[in-house]
This record gives C-alpha cells, structure tokens and sequence, in this order.
C-alpha cells in the first residue's frame, strides 16, 4: 500500500527551484543604479548655465512643475560636446521616460547638435520636451515640428555644400586650385637638378640649400633617391 507524502514533503516539492547565478537575468546597461523603480513615463529634467554668476532657480521651478522627479543639473558652456551632467542624465534615462530641458538651447548650440542628441533618445523609445517652445516628441505634433527642424538642418547642409563646390570650381577657373602652396618651385628644382648632377655633393646639402628636408626633395625629384641609393 503506497504511503502519502508527508506534510514537509509536498511544502519541499511546491518550493521553486532557485536558478543559478548563470541563469539570472543579465541587468540592462541603461537600469538606475540608486535603486529607483519608478512609473511609466518617469520625467528626467536637465538643467544647465554656462557661467557660475547665472541663477539655475529659474530652469529648475520650471522643471519641477513640468513634474520632473528628478533634475540633472549642469554648469558648463552648451558649446562643449562632453557634458558629464547631460552623460548622466541620458545614461540615468530608459525607454519610456522623457527628457525635459526649459530651453532648446540648454541642450544643444547648434541645430546639428539638437537634433543629434534627440534622434540618439528616440533611438531608445526616449521622449523629449522643451518648455519654453512647446515642442513634445511624446506627441504627433512635436514629432512633426521635429521632422520640420530635421528638414531644415538638411537643407541648410545641402546649401553649404552646393556654395563649398560653387566656390572650388570659380577658384579652378581663376587658376587657383586651394590647398598649400608648393615648397619647391620650378626654378628650385632646376637648382636641384644641376646640383645633384654633381655625384659629390650629397643630397642632404642640395635640401639643405634649398631650405628643404632630403624627403621633400625626393618626393619632387624620385630619381634623385635613386641614384642616391647604395649599389648593391
């Protein structure tokens, strides 16, 4: 007759194996390292001056009443590319929350540098907002202001390079062809020609007459390295 399992055995049998450390899994690179386990949607405030006399009180009431739970706060001129307080608030961020800043301008100088750094959030399924220019990417129309702004980066791009290639082509046509002007001219290679026809003097002191090192010589005279060159 087959006995029943005991009361300690069956609470051993319902109680879930544990898996082992391999098995865990792996935390995101962009999880909060304070412990945090906030709602959908967590609003992310960033706020920045460029000097230490200018008063951050003003960008952060705003950003505290925009419902920022937490604001990023940073004093250093917007020109500079490597901001560590932007760095932590982007890496501090994850899908679904939104960065919020007062100003465009207190997070990018540069159209280039705004729209670089948005496109990297969106990447991420990060929001972004500005205060001061009602521009939200959570939104259809912020999304559509935003494509605006791209357009217009583009073709403001695009004029650059049709004037940066308008201008190469008159200079061509004038005889100017850019670039640096060459160390050796035609009559310094005469020179160097005449002398280096005599075998005792050195190509080293043909350079040196003529203010040049022996490797630019040899570069405008290659059979110069050739004669110079021991026999084998």
């Amino acid at each position: 007759m087959a006995t029943k399992p005991t009361k300690t055995r069956r609470a051993t049998q319902r109680k879930k194996r544990r898996p082992s450390p391999s098995e865990k899994p792996k935390r995101h690179a962009w999880t909060r390292h304070d412990g945090e386990i906030p709602g959908p949607g967590y609003k992310i405030g960033y706020a920045r001056v460029s000097t230490l006399d200018q008063n951050l009180a003003l960008q952060q009431d705003a950003l505290k009443e925009a419902g920022c739970e937490k604001v990023f706060i940073e004093q250093m001129s917007g020109a500079v590319s490597d901001r560590p307080a932007l760095r932590e608030a982007l890496d501090y961020a994850r899908s679904g929350d939104t960065l919020i800043v007062w100003k465009l301008d207190r997070l990018a100088r540069s159209m280039k540098q705004l729209i670089e750094t948005i496109e990297k959030l969106r990447l991420r399924n990060i929001g972004f907002r500005s205060l001061t220019e009602a521009i939200d990417t959570t939104t259809a129309q912020g999304v559509l202001i935003f494509h605006m702004f791209s357009a217009l980066a583009e073709f403001e791009r695009a004029l650059i390079r049709e004037r940066t290639r308008a201008g190469l082509a008159a200079a061509k046509r004038a005889g100017r062809t850019g670039g640096r002007p060459p160390k050796l001219t035609e009559d310094d290679l005469d020179v160097a020609r005449t002398l280096l026809a005599n075998p005792d003097i050195p190509v080293s002191e043909v350079a040196d007459r003529l203010g040049v090192s022996p490797a630019t010589l040899y570069r405008y005279l290659p059979a110069a390295k050739a004669a110079n060159s021991p026999s084998p």
